[in-house]
This record gives structure tokens, sequence and C-alpha cells, in this order.
């Protein structure tokens, strides 16, 4: 299956976005029982991670926690401004890789996949691929 691309619109300049509908969009797409689902953030001021989905307030959390370790001003030589965003980034990640059996993505009862803004608001593109084992 090819790789499988949709747009996040971000309006903050850091955010989690709840993209967990659109991943699973992509795995029906592919109509693979059984496998697993590469999602990956092709920026390198944005990432994607698996959280509790259940409680806006943790979205929150992750972000407030992320701003106080890493501050936006904190004398960075990065010409454009933005290097604590290329840091949140590396720290949180580029990619996930979700196992999928019976059509749907393996998740815990209250997991989610997030869409991470760290230097927004921007349109951003989320790449799937889907794959049998």
């Amino acid at each position: 299956m090819d790789i499988q691309q949709f747009e996040v619109a971000t309006s903050s300049r850091s955010e989690l976005i709840d993209i967990t509908t659109e991943v699973q969009k992509a795995v029906d797409a592919s109509s693979f029982g059984e496998g697993y689902c590469l999602v990956f953030v092709p920026h390198t001021t944005a990432a994607v991670t698996i959280n509790e989905g259940a409680d806006p307030a943790v979205r929150r959390d992750i972000v407030a926690e992320l701003d106080k370790v890493i501050p936006w001003s904190d004398g960075y030589g990065h010409a454009e401004g933005n290097s604590a965003a290329h840091i949140k980034t590396s720290l949180v990640g580029s990619s996930e890789l979700i196992l999928v059996s019976g059509g749907r993505l393996v998740l815990g009862t209250w997991q989610s996949v997030y869409f991470c803004e760290f230097d927004g608001p921007r349109r951003r593109k989320v790449q799937v691929r889907v794959a049998r084992f």
C-alpha cells in the first residue's frame, strides 16, 4: 500500500491534536486486517505521540510541562528563533508504529494518536503507511 497523507491545521504555537480518526481512515483504506501502521510527521518542528485521549487536560499538561522544560527564550543560537520547537520535536519523535488487528488500530482503552505542533499555527502534513507483517 502506498503512503497516504492528510493535512492538519493548527491554531496555536504549541498544541496536541487528536488524529486517531484520520489514522484509522488510512487503515480502513488499506484493507489490511492484520499488520502495522506507521504514522510519520515530515516536519522538524512537529511530532506525533500516543497518550490519553479521555481527558483533554492531559494534552494541556503535556504542552505546559514541555514549555517549562524547554522554554521559548533560553539563549539559543538558531537564527529562526524556534529552537525550542526543534528540541521538543527531537524529544517527542517524528513517528509512531501502531499494530493493526481486525482492521483496527491496536490502542489501549484510553489511548489516542496525537499530532504535536510546536511552532504553529501552520498547515502540516501527516503521512501514514499501512503494511502486513
